[in-house]
C-alpha cells in the first residue's frame, strides 16, 4: 500500500510507538523516513511560509522536500536530555541551533497540508488538564467534581465533601494518581505553593479507548490500583466494544479536538455511569496493543500511508495581509521567516 507522498516520522527509532507504526507501514508496503531527534545537530532544515508553505529538509545525507510529504507523525522527545544538548548548556550555539529546529519543524507541522498526527496546536490542550476536563464537560461526556487550589482549607472541605478523594498534576506532565488518605493531612499545606488538582474518586472498571480517524479500539483494564499504570499487581486488559452512543460521543471528542489519533480514558461504574478523564493526544499505544492484540498501529499506519491533502488549519495568506503577518510574526518569532539551521 503506497501513498501519495512520502511519510515522514520524527522522534526517537527506538520509541516503542514510533517503532510500531514504521514496522506497520513497511508491513503494509509503505516505507517511512525516519527523522532521528537524535541527530538534531546534523540536521537542517528551510522554511518559507509565504505564499505557500514550502521548504526542504536535509539530514543523514539525504534532501527532503517538504511539499512532498503527505503525512507525518510527530513523537519528539524532550531534546534538552540529549547528551550533545545538555553537555554544551544554554548559552551555547549547539543549544540554540536545537531550539530553532525544533521551533521551526513544529511550526511547519502546524502549517503544513500533509497530515499531522498530531498537530502542536491540537496536542496543546493535554498541557492543561483542568482546561481539557472542561472541554471534554461541554462534549457531553461526563467527568468527576474536580478542584484545583492553592488553597489548603479549599482542598480540605471539598475532602469532606466527597470523603473519597484523589490528586494528580495539573500539567500535562505525567503522575501517579493518588488517593488522599490520613497521612496527607499534614501535608495539606503544600498546596498553597504548587496548584494541585483534587478530584471526587469514582470508582469502577477502567477502559481505554484509541481513536484512529474513524476506527475505535476500545479495551476494558481489570486491575485493583487507582492508576494502573502504576500497578504492583499484573494488569489485565480485554478487548471489547462500547455502547454505540459512547463510540460515538468518542469519535466526536477527537474530532472536536482535532486529533487525527487519542487515547481515551473512562471509567464506568457499577451504576453504568461513564465517566471521561483524559485524552492523551500521543497516546504510548503499544502498551495497551501488546496485551490485547489490538491492531493499532497498524490502523495509525494505513491511516498515515492514505493520506490526503488536508484543510490548512490556517487560512493562506494572500498579498492583502502580507504585511500584517509578517509583522505579527516578527512580533512572536524574533527570526526571519526562511532560515537555514
Amino acid at each position: 500500500m503506497t501513498g501519495a507522498g512520502r511519510v515522514l516520522l520524527w522522534g526517537l527509532p527506538e520509541d516503542p510507538p514510533l517503532a510500531a507504526v514504521r514496522d506497520a507501514l513497511e508491513q503494509i508496503g509503505c516505507h517511512a523516513t525516519v527523522l532521528d531527534q537524535r541527530a538534531v545537530l546534523h540536521t537542517e532544515v528551510d522554511l518559507t511560509v509565504y505564499p505557500g508553505v514550502t521548504g526542504c529538509l536535509r539530514f543523514a545525507g539525504e534532501t527532503i522536500d517538504l511539499s512532498s510529504v503527505s503525512a507525518l507523525y510527530l513523537r519528539p522527545d524532550d531534546w534538552r536530555a540529549f547528551p550533545a544538548i545538555a553537555s554544551a548548556g544554554p548559552a551555547s550555539d549547539s543549544w540554540q541551533y536545537a531550539v530553532n529546529l525544533h521551533d521551526i519543524l513544529m511550526s511547519w507541522a502546524e502549517l503544513t497540508s500533509a497530515l499531522v498526527i498530531n498537530r502542536p496546536a491540537a496536542m496543546a490542550a493535554n498541557s492543561s488538564k483542568p482546561y481539557q476536563a472542561a472541554w471534554i464537560q461541554s462534549l457531553g461526556l461526563r467527568i468527576p467534581d474536580t478542584l484545583v487550589t492553592t488553597d489548603p482549607a479549599q482542598a480540605l472541605a471539598f475532602w469532606r465533601q466527597h470523603g473519597n478523594v484523589i490528586y494528580k498534576s495539573v500539567s500535562g506532565i505525567r503522575s501517579i494518581v493518588s488517593r488522599l488518605t490520613p497521612e496527607h493531612m499534614s501535608r495539606l499545606e503544600d498546596v498553597s505553593s504548587c496548584p494541585t488538582q483534587f478530584q471526587q474518586h469514582v470508582s469502577g472498571t477502567d477502559y481505554r479507548v484509541h481513536v484512529v480517524g474513524e476506527q475505535l479500539f476500545a479495551c476494558r483494564i481489570i486491575s485493583e490500583a487507582d492508576d494502573y499504570r502504576y500497578s504492583a499487581e499484573p494488569v489485565r486488559m480485554e478487548p471489547c466494544d462500547l455502547p454505540p452512543d459512547l463510540a460515538a460521543s468518542c469519535r466526536k471528542l477527537a474530532a472536536a479536538m482535532r486529533l487525527a489519533v487519542a487515547g481515551i480514558d473512562l471509567r464506568r461504574t457499577s451504576e453504568d455511569e461513564w465517566f471521561c478523564f483524559e485524552v492523551n493526544s500521543s497516546p504510548g499505544f503499544t502498551y495497551f496493543q501488546d496485551k490485547t492484540g489490538q491492531r493499532i498501529a497498524e490502523a495509525m499506519a494505513r491511516l498515515l500511508a492514505s493520506a490526503a491533502p488536508q484543510s490548512l488549519p490556517f487560512p493562506p495568506v494572500d498579498a492583502a495581509t502580507k504585511h500584517e503577518t509578517a509583522i505579527m510574526r516578527n512580533r512572536e518569532c524574533p527570526r526571519d521567516i526562511k532560515m537555514d539551521c
